[in-house]
C-alpha cells in the first residue's frame, strides 16, 4: 500500500472582500490557507471584517501576510510604517529595538485577525542579492543570529509563531528568484558555516521555516524547496528541525524549473513542504489543487502550531507595552 502523501495549498484572493468563486474555493479541504497582498488591504477595520469573512466560510484556514518589514510590508495604512530590519545592525540597543519591533509587527497583524506574518528573514547580506539586501538583519552569522532571535521573541510574546526564511539562506545567489532561477555554486561545507548558522541555531525557536527557490549544484540539482536532501536529510535530520515548512511562492519564476503548478506542488510536498504557496494566478491555484484532490493528500500534523495565540484587543494602542515600544523605536529614528 502506498504511504499517503501529507500536504495542503495557501492561496490568495484578488480583492479586498470575498467573492462567491472565492468562497467555493476556500471550502475546499485541501486549502488549508490564504495569503494577504497589497491588493487586499485598504485600513485595519477593512481587513479584520475580511478575516472573520474568511473565517466565517473556514475557521481553520491559516491566515499570513508579508510583513517583514522595510520594503516589505503588506500593511500599512493605519498601521506602523516598520524599518528594514538591516536598520537595527548598528546600534547597541539592537537587540532590545529587534525584539519591541518583532512584538509590535505581531501585535499588529494579530489584532486586525490574521495569525502570522512571514518572518523573520534568516538570509545574510553578503551585498550581492539586491532582493535580499536590507530584508536581512547582518551578514555575519552570529549577529544575525542574535538579533532575528531577539525579533523572534518579540513575535512569540505577542503571540505569533516564527517562520525563518529563505533556508538555507538566499543571501549569496544574485538573482532574484521571483523572475529568475538564482544558482549558489558554494559547496556545503561553505554553507554551513555561514548561511545555515542562523537557521541552526535557532531550529528551537522557530515553529516553521520557508525554503528558498535557489539551486545549489554541489549539493542538489533541484531549488532547496524541492529537495529532500535539503529539507529531510538537512533541514529536518542534521538541524533536528520539526515545525512546519511552507514552500515559496510556487508561481515564482525560481520554481518553474519543474513544470506546471500541478508538478510543482507535487514535487514540494513530495520533498518534505506541508504546505505550498500558490499565489497571484488564480488558474494556476486551481491546477495546484486539483493535483491534490487527484493524490488525496492527507491534511499534515502541525499546522495548528502557526494558528495566532495572542488576540489583542482593539484598544491595544492604549496598553503601556504600546507606548513603551513605539516610544523606543522612535527614539532610535526608527519609525515616525
Amino acid at each position: 500500500m502506498t504511504a499517503p502523501l501529507y500536504g495542503s495549498l495557501m492561496l490568495d484572493i484578488q480583492g479586498a472582500w470575498l467573492t462567491a468563486e472565492d468562497r467555493q474555493i476556500l471550502r475546499q479541504p485541501q486549502v488549508g490557507g490564504l495569503i494577504l497582498f497589497a491588493r487586499n488591504i485598504e485600513h485595519p477595520r477593512q481587513v479584520r471584517e475580511l478575516s472573520e469573512s474568511i473565517r466565517a466560510v473556514r475557521p481553520d484556514l491559516l491566515l499570513a501576510v508579508d510583513q517583514e518589514g522595510g520594503r516589505v510590508q503588506r500593511l500599512r495604512e493605519g498601521f506602523v510604517r516598520l524599518p528594514a530590519m538591516r536598520a537595527f545592525a548598528e546600534r547597541s540597543d539592537a537587540l532590545m529595538l529587534a525584539e519591541q519591533c518583532g512584538w509590535v509587527m505581531a501585535t499588529e497583524v494579530l489584532a486586525v485577525g490574521l495569525d502570522l506574518s512571514f518572518a523573520p528573514v534568516l538570509d545574510l547580506d553578503h551585498g550581492r542579492s539586491a532582493v535580499v539586501g536590507t530584508r536581512a538583519f547582518e551578514g555575519n552569522p552570529e549577529r544575525a543570529t542574535a538579533l532575528a532571535g531577539a525579533f523572534i521573541k518579540g513575535m512569540r510574546e505577542a503571540g505569533m509563531a516564527a517562520t525563518g526564511k529563505h533556508f538555507p539562506g538566499h543571501g549569496w545567489a544574485e538573482a532574484d528568484s521571483h523572475v529568475a532561477i538564482p544558482v549558489d555554486e558554494r559547496s556545503l561545507e561553505q554553507i554551513r558555516a555561514q548561511d545555515i548558522q542562523p537557521f541552526a541555531r535557532l531550529a528551537g525557536e522557530l515553529a516553521a521555516v520557508m525554503p528558498a527557490h535557489v539551486i545549489y549544484p554541489k549539493v542538489d540539482a533541484q531549488p532547496a524547496g524541492f529537495s529532500r536532501r535539503w529539507l529531510q536529510d538537512i533541514l529536518r535530520g542534521e538541524l533536528g528541525f520539526k515545525g512546519v515548512i511552507f514552500s515559496d511562492d510556487l508561481s515564482m519564476a525560481g520554481a518553474h524549473v519543474v513544470g506546471d503548478a500541478a508538478a510543482r506542488i507535487e514535487a514540494a510536498l513530495t520533498a518534505g513542504c506541508d504546505m505550498g504557496l500558490v499565489c497571484n494566478d488564480r488558474a494556476a491555484a486551481e491546477l495546484a489543487l486539483a493535483a491534490l484532490q487527484r493524490l488525496q493528500v492527507v491534511a499534515p500534523e502541525g499546522l495548528s502550531r502557526m494558528r495566532r495565540q495572542g488576540f489583542p484587543g482593539s484598544e491595544y494602542r492604549q496598553s503601556p507595552r504600546w507606548q513603551q515600544a513605539l516610544s523606543a523605536l522612535r527614539a532610535a529614528q526608527l519609525i515616525d
